[in-house]
């Protein structure tokens, strides 16, 4: 197994859109992104042999998954309250017995559910690390027809005493801004992106706000991701969190304006953030 520098766990989704099913997903995002900076990444999953099609976006990558009998699958709807969810089907949950060895020693390592599919306890176990979260999956519950929902963060303290860095959305709690603050505030670096608003980073529990440049929005699927890795490098490389954040948040509203993993930010949009961040 080749030696890595970011770490991404959790699911691989299938996600419905009306021209069909693409890979989504915070770890897809997030491996393309790392990849794009630069990094070493490695992928754990778990997918079923039939839906292989779904790791082409991640083929030059190492992927290792748990086998399961249905990739987690979400149907995703956008309207002007936000984005509302179905859970369809559900991949297994991940262990510490499905990271090979080799790589439990990454120097980043992402925790990224999107279902509860990763173990909270693993977070424990990656002590020289750059821990980061993003917890958005630790914060859903879905009744009997699989319409998601959001729950309170009950492993939070399973996790955020190991993590460096957390970063959740506004909408990830609905628009709590008590809720938003309380777990931003945990982490050692926490932050709460707001989409077009762009991002507070709370440092010693005082926030700072990041404005975001306007942009034409065709697609916020991923744009998330993108400044939740984008900021984890930047920050684990220099320590500087305000700086991470600006750098993120140029990436992330520049996803924004194309689609899907079209949004993946290139050597030049990276370049130009650099040099401005």
């Amino acid at each position: 197994m080749s030696e890595i520098d970011y770490l991404a766990i959790g699911h691989i989704s299938k996600d419905l859109t009306p021209g069909g099913f693409r890979a989504g997903g915070t770890v897809t995002f997030a491996a393309l992104t790392a990849q794009a900076l630069g990094l070493r990444v490695g992928v754990v999953t778990s997918l079923p042999d039939g839906d292989a099609v779904l790791l082409a976006p991640l083929r030059d990558l190492p992927v290792v998954c748990r086998p399961a009998a249905a990739a987690t699958t979400f149907e995703n709807t956008y309207t002007g309250a936000g984005r509302q969810q179905v859970l369809l089907a559900r991949a297994e949950t991940l262990t510490l017995d499905d990271i090979p060895a080799g790589w439990r020693t990454a120097p980043i390592v992402h925790l990224a559910p999107v279902a509860q599919e990763v173990e909270p306890g693993l977070a424990a176990h990656f002590g020289g690390a750059c821990l980061c979260v993003t917890p958005q999956g630790w914060m859903r519950r879905w009744d009997g027809k699989g319409r998601v929902a959001y729950q309170p963060w009950e492993s939070a303290g399973d996790v955020l005493p190991y993590a460096r860095a957390v970063v959740i959305s506004i909408e990830d709690v609905r628009g709590d801004e008590d809720a938003a603050r309380v777990v931003a505030s945990r982490a050692q670096v926490g932050v709460v992106t707001r989409g077009a608003g762009g991002c507070t980073v709370f440092l010693d529990g005082e926030p700072h706000h990041v404005p975001a440049p306007p942009v034409e929005e065709v697609d916020p699927t991923g744009a998330g991701d993108v400044f939740a890795t984008a900021f984890f490098i930047e920050l684990c490389a220099t320590g500087e969190a305000l700086r991470a954040a600006r750098f993120a948040t140029l990436l992330a509203s520049d996803s924004v304006s194309r689609s899907g993993l079209d949004g993946i930010p290139t050597a030049d949009i990276i370049r130009r953030a650099r040099e401005v961040a």
